[in-house]
């Protein structure tokens, strides 16, 4: 079987269902910088707009199972030197609101160890495809 192209629809070539697509928001319910938590294919979702573009996330902390989505949304936290810290990436962390565990908004990946994606304990947060459609927030599960 060979690999499915994008143009076809699929999720990947794991999956052979097409993405199915739920309208869950027009553009202007969720403004640069704001989010939105909606159902989608029996899902809760947030669907967070980061400078113009969304990002869709799946409402579920993989720690303990805490709606990660109501988390705040801070900036992440550098540091160079002892003493010494500096905000970057503002506005596309969310910290899970029961442990405080970090997530990046655009890839799902926890901020700690986005290398901790093993078969045994993978710490990512399912992260959906997003489309503007017409006027309409589009994501594709």
């Amino acid at each position: 079987m060979s690999k499915p192209s994008p143009s076809q629809g699929l999720t990947s070539s794991k999956s052979t269902a097409p993405l199915q697509r739920h309208i869950v928001a027009t553009v202007s319910e969720i403004p640069p910088g704001a989010k939105k938590i909606v159902e989608a294919g029996g899902r809760s979702i947030g669907v967070y707009n980061i400078n113009g573009q969304f990002h869709a996330l799946r409402n579920v902390c993989p720690h303990q199972g805490a709606e990660l989505c109501k988390g705040l949304v801070k900036p992440l936290v550098v540091s160079h030197s002892p003493g010494s810290f500096e905000y970057e990436r503002e506005g596309e962390i969310v910290r899970c609101p029961w442990h405080q565990w970090e997530f990046d908004i655009k890839t799902g990946c926890m901020i700690v160890d986005p290398a901790m994606r093993t078969k045994s304990y993978e710490v990512t947060v399912e992260k959906f495809d997003v489309s503007v459609e017409e006027g309409h927030v589009i994501v594709h599960m």
